[in-house]
């Protein structure tokens, strides 16, 4: 009976997709709508996710442009966003909103790298994690007798090989994001 790595392999997958999604929220020198991704204003009695409430739109490098599709939820919006300290400028006209990111200096490069390698040391310690469970359930049907010795060194070897290419595209991951944070 041969081992299927199928699990190992979704979870290695959602942890490569975890660490990207969590770095699409670190702010770069550039302006992307998904900087406004946690921006949750208080709207119609409940906080709903700035995404739900207009179009936010690149104007350039460093402006976003909200276009409310109700008018009066501006001042609500500009509250929501000045609540989530996200370091920016925000500006109001007869269009909507106007988000202003400031330029970054070097100290804060030096901040927002930092915070990108903690999150891919995170990433990396849920990758060791389901190694040792990929490990435990392979040992598992060793003793149930489902699979023999050298099948189990073998799926060992398969398993780290795995986790070697999951580190690698984690690794990818944050030198992408650092060359974004760097520019």
């Amino acid at each position: 009976m041969a081992y299927d790595f199928t699990l190992l392999k979704n979870k290695i997958k959602e942890t490569e997709e975890w660490l990207a999604r969590e770095l699409s929220g670190v702010r770069t020198g550039r302006a992307t709508p998904t900087l406004l991704d946690g921006v949750k204003p208080e709207a119609y009695g409940a906080r709903t996710p700035l995404r739900e409430l207009g179009s936010v739109s690149v104007e350039d490098a460093r402006t976003l442009r909200i276009i409310p599709w109700d008018k009066t939820l501006t001042k609500a919006i500009e509250k929501g966003i000045t609540d989530a300290d996200l370091g920016v400028g925000v500006s109001t006209d007869d269009q909507g909103l106007r988000i202003s990111f400031p330029e970054l200096t070097s100290e804060r490069r030096t901040q927002l790298s930092k915070i990108a390698g903690d999150k891919t040391e995170q990433a990396k310690v849920a990758l060791r994690s389901h190694r040792t469970d990929a490990l435990k359930a392979l040992e598992a049907a060793e003793k149930a007798g489902g699979i023999g010795e050298d099948e189990v060194a073998r799926h060992k070897i398969e398993i780290q090989k795995l986790i070697d290419a999951g580190n690698d595209s984690l690794l990818k991951i944050l030198e992408k994001k650092e060359q974004e944070i760097r520019l």
